[in-house]
């Protein structure tokens, strides 16, 4: 950032009093520019024991295959958000069940919430950002053209977790390098 996004003044590299990192800080106006994390929700989406898997249209990671989640929007609950991109990415409606996995990705600023959840009526599609979807058994997955590591995680945690029955909230880090983790 180099210019105020409040008065368009340029900003200055500085640790504000108070604080102890360094912020983008407007010396006209004196607003101190805070940059967070992004909150990524979505949906472990369950119908009849498999698991709905989308085939990504967008970049990144076009062709490979996610659980439907995207970016929470301001003014929505967590499983709002989760409902929400199920929705537009696999047109599928979801009862959610529980919140099941949370990773940090310091690296890239995100955190990333999936909620475990049913499919209603056993009814997808493929929204605008989704080439196809499909429910996949565990012996049908598409481990090598996953295209993230939360995604990989998840499903590693719901096939082992469901041989128990018991799916406790599952809480990592992920991503020990700069790419598109997630």
């Amino acid at each position: 950032m180099s210019f105020c996004s409040h008065c368009g003044q340029p900003t200055t590299a500085k640790i504000p009093l108070g604080d102890g990192r360094i912020r983008e800080v407007c010396e006209a106006c004196r607003t101190v520019h805070y940059v967070n994390p992004k909150v990524i929700c979505g949906a472990l989406a369950i119908w009849e024991h498999k698991v709905l898997l989308c085939r990504r249209a967008i970049e990144p990671r076009y062709g490979l295959w996610t659980l439907p989640a995207g970016y929470m929007e301001l003014f929505e609950t967590m499983q709002e958000g989760a409902a929400r991109e199920t929705r537009e990415e696999a047109e599928a409606e979801i009862e959610i069940e529980q919140l099941y996995c949370m990773y940090n990705i310091p690296r890239i600023g995100q955190i990333y919430t999936l909620f475990k959840a049913q499919v209603i009526d056993g009814q997808f599609g493929a929204g605008e950002e989704t080439l196809e979807s499909r429910l996949f058994a565990e012996d049908e997955i598409p481990w090598d053209d996953l295209a993230f590591p939360s995604v990989k995680c998840t499903l590693e945690h719901y096939f082992h977790d469901r041989k128990n029955n018991d799916f406790p909230l599952h809480i990592d880090t992920l991503g020990t390098r700069l790419d598109h983790t997630g």
